[in-house]
């Protein structure tokens, strides 16, 4: 009987694990997690969790009576400590090994440590660890300083708000989610926050962190002082794959794999998520992506691939990401940060806001586009990446969406080049 292990316990290992079961794969299946507790999904851990609304229980992604029943072996707890490629082993911190056909590497990611300072009362926010104590910080009150400006930061910002404590987002870009988005739409995600009673310190960077949890300050690069109870670093993350340093695998910012996600010098080797680094063929480049869809999306195209070797299918995702930030549902797809030109269609504002902002590249081709509360414009920008669409027929389309709903509405309104 073949056996598959599947090193990683989030939402690409356990979704990689299923598939295997869906796609019909027969032989043995281990999951093999570093937290000895159930599964658990990771975006709720910014929004619902640290808001206190759910707990860990509605977390849960695997419980083990679901693996037992899907055939998943678990060894939780017992992180992968390295790869025997070679003799297609994976070893285990207790010093046991897992003999495997195939392995599928989905260790994730982990966050930016800071740079500043570790500690009391500085916090990073990608296990449900960090979730907990950062959510006890906020029972405590007291104002908190949120360093980063991207998805995580604008989200604890907007949950802390909603918590209603004083929160200060710092960052060296000038508007929230700016390298992912650009600074035209990303004013007015600066604009949401700021309506929202947060105060932005966008442009300006951190100079340092001092005092104790509880009385802290931060010191700007422009020589301000900021008040702290707690902060939260929210910096990007780094691929797990320094437990992979002694397997003769090539690591480049993450596995390096083929266009079938499986590594370019291990045939039986695959990476699925944040720590997958593989080759796009449609971009003739490398791309490793952080988002929870890729990494259940190349769950499945492994899961087919290691069960179907004869019809292995390339991944070719269009990448997509959603951040709930007050009132506000940002959905966005493709590569916004490509483009090269951007037009607006619908109204954004402190009054009833839904819009898209389209990007294109320098072919004159849709290459992303971030939706405001408007899930039909979502799906109709998707399939114009998925066909792709020229920038104009894409906004075209949806000109008409919002025309059929909205006969009065404006049109498109160039906002801005790069």
């Amino acid at each position: 009987m073949s056996t598959t292990v599947v090193v990683g316990s989030s939402i690409g290992g356990v979704r990689t694990a299923q598939a295997l079961r869906r796609e019909g794969y027969e032989g043995r299946v281990v999951l093999v997690g570093e937290q000895a507790r159930e599964p658990y999904d990771k975006p709720p851990l910014s929004k619902q969790f640290l808001a206190g609304d759910w707990e860990q229980e509605r977390l849960v992604i695997l419980p083990r009576a679901t693996a037992a029943a899907e055939g998943i072996e678990l060894r939780l707890g017992v992180p992968a400590t390295g790869l025997d490629v070679a003799g297609r082993q994976v070893l285990l911190s207790d010093g046991s090994r897992l003999d495997y056909d195939h392995v599928v590497i989905a260790t994730g990611a982990s966050a930016r440590p800071p740079r500043w300072r570790q500690g009391a009362g500085v916090h990073v926010l990608r296990t449900l660890d960090d979730g907990r104590a950062l959510r006890a910080d906020l029972e405590r009150g007291g104002p908190v300083v949120v360093i980063g400006g991207g998805f995580i930061g604008a989200e604890v910002a907007a949950t802390t708000r909603a918590l209603g404590l004083e929160v200060t987002v710092v960052d060296p870009v000038l508007t929230p989610m700016g390298r992912m988005v650009g600074t035209e739409i990303g004013r007015y995600f600066r604009d949401l926050h700021q309506r929202n009673g947060v105060t932005t310190r966008f442009g300006v960077g951190v100079q340092g962190i001092s005092g104790a949890a509880g009385s802290l300050r931060v010191q700007l690069t422009d020589g301000a002082l900021l008040d702290a109870a707690a902060v939260v670093v929210g910096i990007g993350a780094v691929p797990n794959d320094g437990w992979l340093t002694d397997s003769g695998l090539c690591l480049r910012d993450g596995v390096l794999c083929d266009e079938y996600s499986r590594a370019v010098d291990a045939p039986d080797v695959f990476a699925v998520g944040d720590v997958a680094r593989w080759f796009h063929p449609d971009r003739g480049q490398y791309t490793r992506v952080e988002h929870w869809t890729n990494a259940v999306e190349q769950a499945a195209c492994v899961a087919h691939n290691i069960v179907h070797p004869g019809d292995r299918r390339p991944y070719r995702p269009v990448e997509y990401v959603w951040s709930d930030q007050y009132d506000w549902k940002i959905q966005m797809v493709g590569r916004p940060f490509r483009g090269t030109h951007q037009e607006l269609v619908g109204e954004l504002g402190d009054g009833r806001s839904r819009a898209v902002m389209f990007y294109s590249d320098d072919t004159g081709h849709l290459c992303g586009a971030v939706t405001i509360n408007w899930p039909r414009a979502l799906v109709q920008c998707r399939r114009q990446l998925h066909a792709g669409a020229t920038f104009d027929d894409a906004v075209a389309a949806v000109e008409r969406l919002l025309s059929a709903s909205e006969p009065n509405a404006p049109v498109a309104t160039t906002v801005g080049s790069s």
